[in-house]
């Protein structure tokens, strides 16, 4: 990382009120990866309309047994839709490819986690994504700058425990913000 560049890999990004791109409105993004070469995230708050984990682990032809977890699946964000990723508490390690973003979430994209929620295993805590949101060279930088987003510290409970329809006010909430004090419009000091 650049010295002017601040490492938020293991924080959520916030969309603010007036965020022009309707695929971020009122987004709680997890960032996974963040470095002077760009941004990777998921989001974690948009469950996709009607897709369950069952439904993917049928189309991959995973077996599913008796203690197969239901897990909502998520819409990650705008790249690579057709690809799957995991977001997990660190108590799982993947024997082929883990993230291990901090001490308390890692990221998984491989099949081999799918295979164990299958069968009930796995992390203890997990959220399951399609597609992912990416910034290239210091366009989420710039996107702070613009007050696009506000940036909190990711808790468990909040990523893993709160609605989905309750995790971008909780976000707000946890940094002392009510949403009815944000401002739809930019200003500059």
């Amino acid at each position: 990382m650049s010295s002017n560049t601040t490492d938020l890999t293991g924080k959520l990004l916030i969309a603010m009120p007036e965020m022009g791109d309707p695929r971020f409105e009122r987004s709680v993004v997890y960032l996974c990866a963040h470095s002077d070469e760009g941004a990777m995230g998921l989001i974690v708050n948009k469950p996709t309309d009607d897709v369950v984990l069952g439904d993917l682990l049928e189309q991959l032809d995973i077996p599913q047994g008796p203690s197969t977890r239901n897990i909502i699946v998520h819409y990650g964000g705008p790249v690579e839709h057709g690809r799957g990723f995991v977001l997990h508490s660190s108590d799982y390690q993947s024997d082929t490819a883990t993230l291990q973003v901090d001490s308390r979430f890692g990221m998984t994209a491989t099949v081999d986690i799918l295979q164990e929620l299958a069968r009930g295993e796995g992390p203890s805590s997990a959220l399951m994504a399609l597609g992912y949101a990416g910034w290239g060279p210091n366009q989420l930088e710039e996107e702070l700058q613009e007050n696009g987003w506000l940036v909190c510290d990711a808790e468990l409970e909040l990523v893993f425990g709160t609605s989905d329809t309750d995790k971008w006010m909780s976000a707000l909430h946890s940094m002392g913000i009510d949403a009815l004090n944000l401002s739809a419009s930019q200003g500059r000091a």
